[in-house]
């Protein structure tokens, strides 16, 4: 197969042992999470999330090396197909969301569910202030989102320093949200298992919060391989695949705060926000 002549402009890819790795990853937390959960010890469970790091190290530099070494591995046919994967997956992340917030819809708009609260949020809950930090978390994340659009601008005209400097400030700025969204989650007069309206909103906004910490990671490695010269006008799809993912989570957190935090809490009878 080596010596055959290449006449497709696809990019196949060499044997690789990370499909395997994180099958083992996988099977270590399954078993470690159930064994942990009937009062097992968490080290198998440990165990298969560093396998699992370290599966995703060990891939994505690959692919890294891929789109530098010699040879056109990642020429125009292969980046469009790399951006085609990223919006498929960005699709499924779409009708994840989609089902939190059908859940929380679910519970507290009676012409959808006739099991639907009356009164929303029910009884006993005493929602977050609308205006206070979630408010502040918005301007953050929208503040995150035009930053990453400047560093965005800035590769397709391959100004480095201001890739660098406005990439890590979008980065800053995903860690500021979640030190915050902690904050607010510490100081919640709810708690995980107070009903429907407590579960609901910690899953949607926790599961933001996850995606938030996952987007953040990945500009954090594109700010490292901007500083490493890794992203051209021609070639950054690297960067623009973290991008697209961090203005994903941007809308996904407007549909929250308007239909969890403003809406949801719309209906409490207590002191008002």
């Amino acid at each position: 197969m080596a010596s055959e002549i290449k006449s497709h402009p696809y990019h196949m890819v060499n044997p690789s042992p990370w499909p395997a790795v994180g099958t083992v990853s996988a099977l270590l937390m399954a078993t470690g999470g159930i064994w942990f959960m009937h009062d097992g010890p968490p080290w198998v469970l440990l165990a298969g999330f560093a396998v699992l790091i370290y599966t995703f190290y060990g891939w994505w530099r690959d692919v890294v090396r891929e789109a530098h070494a010699a040879g056109d591995y990642h020429n125009e046919v292969v980046r469009h197909g790399l951006r085609v994967g990223v919006l498929l997956f960005i699709a499924s992340e779409v009708m994840f969301f989609f089902g939190f917030f059908w859940a929380y819809f679910d519970a507290s708009v009676p012409f959808l569910s006739r099991t639907a609260h009356e009164m929303w949020p029910p009884e006993g809950i005493v929602p977050l202030p609308t205006w206070g930090l979630p408010f502040l978390n918005t301007l953050i994340l929208l503040t995150s989102g035009a930053t990453v659009t400047i560093a965005h601008h800035a590769v397709r005209y391959n100004d480095r320093d201001k890739i660098v400097f406005w990439t890590g400030a979008t980065v800053v700025l995903g860690f500021l949200f979640l030190g915050l969204q902690a904050y607010e989650y510490d100081h919640a007069q709810f708690g995980f298992t107070d009903g429907i309206y407590a579960s609901t909103f910690f899953l949607a906004t926790g599961f933001h919060g996850f995606h938030v910490f996952v987007g953040a990671c990945a500009l954090a490695v594109c700010f490292f391989r901007a500083r490493a010269g890794h992203f051209t006008t021609e070639r950054h799809v690297g960067f623009e695949a973290a991008a697209w993912y961090w203005h994903f989570v941007d809308v996904v957190w407007l549909f929250l705060f308007v239909w969890v935090y403003w809406w949801g809490s719309s209906g409490y009878q207590g002191v008002a926000h």
